[in-house]
């Protein structure tokens, strides 16, 4: 039985637990015995063709909807993992469910893979203001990396981040992929269809962003960009929540943009969140927080091509002008930018198709490979254990 653990998991939507459920599902449809172990989620119900292993949880203050696993005292869960026939366990954070994962692992004397998918220090720092306390948290993170047998990353450049962190062992780059498929020979009238059903007009530029309505992924920069090139003709949606999602409203107001700046909330429905993908000329994404963003994959894979900031980890994938546009860290220059690109359609079309052919890779396809990995790993412990 392969473990997948992690701290979020639907009903919780981000990047990481979307990860998860995708390498959850394409497990079983792939013929492997898998699992997940997660956090408790109030009033929510798993339906799953594979089993989902819940333990006790309190919310967290001023992070909802995340919460704080607390496996220990959970006596009925606990009886329950005794009966589990792990073989391999692959945990995607370095909380809770890693110090869960790290026990199991070393009681039974099976493999564990780690994945180190996010960063952490901008979120302990707002948390926690003191960064003595930050250094602390960071260095019991990258603790419990150094002791799993292998360390993932989604993307090269991912790498820095966990060297600064203090990490001196070896990682393994297995990249994320994305469950939206579009034949490329429809994509255009699937997009004209698109916009016909959602009442946008044809020549309305559309922008997207998708993620948590927080300060830390620049969602001010779109916000001010917007508000600089206010007399041109365009809709921005906003898709996701978060602790500044409130502020972030406000600002719009203060910017007298809420005509063209819609705030969706959280959309959970996949083929609903892929309709606004396919509607969207651009995807806004100046984020300096993100690793490696699933959502400029799942963009990419709708022909919707990326605006990211230079030199940024998740801009590596973007090679400007081809298949994403770069721009540098201010609004000034992200609102320049996306003016240009409004008066370039046919440039904003060639690199939706190139970010397509370039970004864009199935789950399926990388859980094969993931599969192939944790044969590997599962022979080679067996022979050194």
């Amino acid at each position: 039985m392969i473990g997948l653990f992690n701290d979020s998991y639907p009903p919780m939507l981000d990047g990481v637990a979307l990860a998860v459920q995708n390498y959850a599902y394409w497990l079983h449809r792939k013929n492997q015995q898998v699992c997940v172990v997660t956090v408790k989620s109030p009033d929510y119900t798993d339906v799953t063709d594979y089993p989902v292993y819940r333990y006790a949880s309190l919310p967290i203050l001023n992070r909802k909807p995340y919460r704080y696993g607390i496996p220990d005292v959970d006596y009925r869960f606990q009886q329950k993992l005794k009966q589990i026939p792990f073989s391999l366990i692959h945990v995607h954070c370095p909380f809770s469910s890693a110090q869960l994962a790290l026990k199991i692992t070393k009681q039974r004397k099976i493999p564990l893979v780690a994945t180190f998918h996010s960063k952490y220090k901008e979120d302990f720092e707002r948390a926690v203001y003191s960064r003595q306390i930050t250094k602390w948290m960071i260095k019991k993170i990258i603790s419990f990396y150094e002791k799993a047998d292998e360390v993932w990353i989604p993307q090269a450049a991912v790498e820095d981040t966990i060297r600064e962190y203090g990490y001196k062992g070896k990682v393994t780059v297995v990249e994320n992929g994305c469950d939206f498929v579009v034949d490329e020979q429809c994509i255009d009238a699937l997009k004209q269809q698109t916009r016909t059903e959602m009442s946008i007009p044809d020549n309305m530029p559309v922008f997207l962003f998708v993620g948590q309505h927080i300060w830390e992924k620049n969602t001010r920069l779109i916000i001010e960009a917007l508000a600089a090139i206010k007399d041109e003709r365009f809709m921005m949606f906003f898709i996701g929540t978060g602790y500044a999602e409130k502020e972030m409203q406000a600002l719009v107001a203060k910017y007298e943009l809420t005509s063209k700046v819609k705030f969706m909330g959280i959309i959970s429905d996949r083929e609903q969140l892929k309709r606004y993908y396919t509607v969207a000329d651009l995807f806004l994404f100046p984020s300096l927080y993100d690793n490696a963003p699933l959502v400029v994959r799942e963009a990419s894979a709708l022909h919707t091509p990326s605006v990211l900031v230079s030199n940024s980890t998740a801009a590596e994938i973007i090679t400007d002008n081809y298949n994403g546009f770069l721009t540098e860290n201010s609004s000034e220059a992200l609102a320049s930018r996306i003016l240009n690109l409004i008066q370039s359609p046919e440039a904003v079309r060639q690199a939706g198709l190139n970010a397509v052919r370039t970004i864009a890779r199935s789950w399926e396809n990388v859980i094969e490979e993931v599969i192939q990995r944790y044969s590997q790993l599962l022979e080679i412990y067996a022979k050194t254990h």
